[in-house]
């Protein structure tokens, strides 16, 4: 039975409300720092693909980068290059994939469900920390999510109007265009879950002519035209491509338990409940009494409780397991909470309590906010250059034993670091660090690896190079390097510190024993 909404929800109103969303989603984008390591990995890329021009190949460090696709870097490059490099730009992907989220479960609910449900499922929804924080945390979790949140309700819209004969061709196709979107923002699963949420779904509520649209041709047309010429590219430019982006970066990883952050099958049980608080409080508030008389599960309902636990189950079931990869189960989720809080109740005593709990679980969102900005700081972040101090154009930047992602953001590097590290032991190792990844990315341009990547035997060598070297390491690194007493220390905290060494105009390889200290006071622009 169709539900229309009131008169006073108009689309210039629903246009307003999504407005608010996405404006208290990026309310609080800009404060913090980015955060390591996938902050500045993925913020450092996305501004590596602004400096170099090369809008294809994302770079870590100036080198092919293929655990994930480009969509993410894609828009943080281009809100990048109005903005320059601050934090809320490097987020911004982040935060239009939750707000593509929370607007297609308020116009799919608005249209399919009642108004009062659909605005406390999405007020549930922008106000649960969990979501909040993924909106602002610049990794591609939250971009993909709000892909495949988009899709799934876009098709069910879709196959719900096809029914009573409305329009559904336009819904349609933006599901194939969001699933092309998910394709490029993280993947395979960003056509694979939404396509397993709608046809359990179709099978569940016995809409098997439904499942034809899966063969939509003008909706495939789409998908591939956008989807696939970025794919091709790769392929054509790097024959390992196939092999590293879908069977070790997909398959691999979904089956192996080589990777880092094992966790057993109940894993994000406990996540959900505990990152929902305070709304998941409403779980275990009994129902209200006119409850009972409610009639057995609409096709909405079937949808959300299939969506709740394709998502749950599928990311179950690999040992590694990252919080962030449940983040698509929380609209569903925030439907079926908006759906307890509201279950055999008079809207109107409800109201109160419903303001109480949407203050009181923003108040939890800007705190947690805070509680990041203080606690998770990282010292890369942290270590900025002195004022009158800066790396200037023919500078290089070196790295000691260590890759903090965090620098080339915060110091505005226009040009890849240096990195001194055992590589062949990297070469070898099987768990995810920041050697494996820099390491794997340097099998696809071997010549540009050789150049950035330094064993301890061309240490030397470099540094006794004409130019100005800034060293990056950690603040006992000069334990290690005795030689580092001999470069001016211009920055450090509890954990890293940074130096400055002049080189050496007589390129003597033996500099490093006999160059005198920099004057202090010297700077990078001299």
């Amino acid at each position: 039975m169709k539900r229309t909404a009131p008169a006073w929800w108009t689309a210039p109103q629903a246009l307003w409300l999504i407005a608010a969303l996405f404006a208290w989603l990026l309310a609080t984008a800009w404060v913090r720092p980015l955060m390591a390591p996938d902050e500045g990995r993925y913020g450092g890329v996305a501004l590596a693909m602004l400096r170099s021009g090369d809008w294809l190949v994302p770079r870590l460090d100036g080198l092919p980068f293929f655990h994930k696709p480009p969509l993410f870097y894609w828009i943080g490059a281009a809100a990048m290059a109005v903005t320059g490099p601050v934090e809320w730009a490097a987020r911004l992907p982040s935060v239009l994939g939750a707000g593509a989220a929370a607007a297609t479960l308020f116009l799919f609910l608005r249209r399919w469900s009642t108004v009062q449900l659909a605005l406390l499922s999405t007020v549930v929804l922008v106000t649960t920390p969990f979501f909040f924080l993924g909106a602002q945390f610049a990794n591609l979790d939250m971009l993909v999510a709000g892909c495949i949140s988009a899709t799934i309700l876009l098709a069910a819209g879709a196959a719900l109007a096809k029914e009573r004969e409305e329009p559904w061709r336009a819904l349609l196709a933006g599901a194939y265009l969001f699933a092309a979107a998910g394709l490029l923002a993280k993947g395979l699963i960003g056509l694979v879950l939404p396509v397993a949420v709608i046809a359990i779904w179709c099978a569940a509520t016995r809409r098997f002519a439904a499942l034809r649209l899966a063969l939509w041709l003008p909706g495939w047309a789409v998908l591939l035209a956008v989807a696939s010429p970025w794919f091709v590219a790769m392929q054509m430019k790097y024959p390992e491509f196939f092999d590293y982006f879908v069977i070790t970066q997909h398959f691999r990883r979904f089956a192996s338990s080589g990777f880092n952050n094992e966790h057993g099958f109940w894993f994000y049980l406990p996540v959900l409940a505990g990152l929902t608080l305070p709304w998941f409080a409403w779980v275990f508030v009994p129902r209200g009494k006119d409850d009972a008389a409610r009639p057995g599960r609409s096709d909405v309902d079937w949808l959300m409780w299939i969506w709740l636990a394709v998502i749950v189950v599928f990311f179950s079931l690999p040992r590694s397991k990252l919080v962030g990869y449940v983040l698509p189960a929380l609209p569903p989720l925030a439907f079926l909470i908006a759906q307890r809080v509201l279950a055999g109740r008079v809207p109107e005593t409800l109201l109160p309590k419903v303001r109480a709990m949407t203050l009181a679980a923003a108040a939890v969102c800007i705190a947690c906010v805070a509680a990041v900005t203080v606690l998770a700081s990282p010292p890369g972040a942290r270590l900025r250059l002195p004022p009158g101090q800066a790396v200037a154009p023919g500078d290089q930047v070196l790295m000691l034993d260590s890759y903090y992602y965090e620098i080339p953001f915060y110091w505005n590097l226009r040009e890849p670091v240096l990195i001194s590290d055992d590589w062949q032991a990297a070469a070898r190792d099987t768990r995810d660090n920041w050697r494996k990844e820099i390491s794997d990315a340097g099998r696809f341009e071997p010549a540009r690896a050789a150049a950035t990547l330094l064993d301890r035997t061309q240490l030397a060598a470099t540094l006794c190079a004409p130019r100005v070297t800034w060293l990056v390491g950690s603040n006992t690194a000069q334990l290690a390097n005795p030689w580092l007493f001999r470069a001016q220390l211009v920055a450090v905290n509890e954990s890293a510190a940074a130096w400055r060494f002049a080189g050496s105009a007589t390129r003597d390889p033996h500099c490093l024993d006999v160059a005198p200290a920099p004057a202090s006071g010297t700077s990078g622009n001299d």
